[in-house]
């Protein structure tokens, strides 16, 4: 793979579990005879494992083609306390000779896993014993993934990946009967502000070792795919066959496009009113830009019944949404908003003083300078309200004080 590369884990629709993740990694092109040799040298560090497999095999899911990782064991104990399931990932981590990088994230990954099982039972990682995650699967996905994902060249990349869909519905596990997600997924989750959704189908779809991977990996949930050239799609299938819904994890491997420009995610929040004054419009744009949002614009449009009215439309930052929609309806009396996620490219922006000698006066000036993310100046725009107050001051018509305040502000910047 190349230096410069982007992986986008695209857990939106089948979730995300261990061997889900590993076998996506294998479709890509990891070496699977050097994940195998990883897995079973997993045998020398937990007491009484005798023998140790991993079946890779082709399987359709959905309609789809994706690789399907199993793993067989015979072991003493199926199950082991967390501290013990730290100590085997991370021996054979540093016994397989893997690099930093690929070590620390088999290590995160499993004291996240722990750590979530000792706080849901009310004990430490020391002490908590694990059932399902203590089976011979979960070292053998994180320490397999660790080997795969430095083979491929990813760990020197940038991750991205959506909302994990979680599933829905109750499932029976060693504890009883609980909802989707099981407790140990949603904690993993809300103690790293991880993103999820429900759905689409009523069944487990996030798995505690799949998530644990995702958070230890990802450097950006997004709500699209940013902007890449892909090289490499992986699918990676889980062990259901769902009916409508292919349990296929994508992990999609590419090179940054470069545009010279940042990524954002904001929110936009509409509203269609037909039966408020233009003094009610004009305090809504003073009270929602007062209040936080980037911008609101209101645009002239007909609605039924062929009456006029307007379009309200707020671009807000994504935790300011809930808040700015209720003073939306408040202010506007409208039933209901329009909340959508939308990316952005933007120019890094920042303003610098500019001193502009008008008449004998002499006054600063707040210059907006735009750049992309090589440096290049593209855009220099005085502040409207400083170059007002001058104006007035002067005599000297506003456009005059624009140009001024540009022409000093470019200079400047050479």
């Amino acid at each position: 793979m190349a230096r410069r590369v982007v992986t986008l884990v695209d857990c939106r629709v089948a979730g995300i579990s261990g061997d889900m993740f590993l076998g996506a990694l294998i479709d890509l092109g990891a070496d699977s005879e050097k994940v195998a040799d990883a897995v079973e040298s997993l045998k020398d560090h937990i007491e009484g494992c005798r023998r140790v497999e991993i079946d890779i095999r082709d399987v359709v899911r959905g309609g789809f083609r994706a690789k399907k990782v199993d793993f067989r064991a015979e072991m003493e104990k199926p199950e082991m306390k967390g501290i013990d399931l730290i100590r085997v990932v991370e021996e054979a981590a540093a016994d397989l000779g893997l690099r930093e990088e690929a070590k620390r994230f088999a290590s995160k990954t499993v004291r996240t896993l722990v750590s979530a099982e000792a706080k849901l039972h009310g004990t430490t990682v020391r002490e908590v014993h694990l059932h399902e995650a203590g089976m011979f699967d979960t070292p053998a996905e994180i320490v397999g993934s660790a080997v795969a994902l430095e083979g491929l060249g990813l760990f020197d990349g940038k991750f991205y990946s959506t909302p994990v869909a979680v599933g829905g519905g109750a499932f029976k596990f060693s504890h009883g009967i609980v909802s989707s997600p099981a407790p140990a997924t949603l904690e993993i989750l809300r103690s790293k502000g991880f993103p999820m959704v429900g759905g689409p189908v009523e069944s487990e779809l996030a798995t505690p070792t799949g998530v644990s991977i995702l958070v230890n990996l990802v450097d950006e949930a997004v709500s699209f795919y940013p902007p890449i050239k892909p090289r490499a799609v992986g699918y990676g299938a889980g062990a259901k066959d769902f009916a409508g819904v292919p349990n296929v994890l994508r992990i999609v491997v590419g090179e940054p496009l470069d545009y010279g420009l940042l990524r954002d995610e904001v929110a936009v929040i509409e509203t269609n009113i037909d039966d408020v004054t233009g003094e009610v419009v004009g305090h809504v744009i003073e009270k929602i830009l007062r209040e936080g949002a980037r911008d609101v614009s209101i645009l002239p449009a007909f609605m039924k019944k062929g009456r006029p009215g307007h379009i309200v439309k707020v671009i807000a930052d994504l935790d300011d949404a809930e808040r700015l929609s209720r003073i939306l309806m408040e202010e506007t009396g409208s039933l209901g908003v329009r909340v959508y996620p939308c990316g952005r490219r933007i120019l890094l922006r920042r303003s610098i003083p500019v001193e502009v000698e008008v008449g004998g006066v002499k006054a600063t000036v707040s210059v907006k300078v735009a750049k992309d993310s090589r440096g290049r100046v593209v855009q220099v725009k005085p502040e409207y309200e400083d170059a007002k107050r001058l104006s007035e001051e002067t005599g000297l018509p506003l456009r005059e004080i624009l140009r001024l305040a540009e022409e000093k502000a470019r200079r400047t910047l050479r």
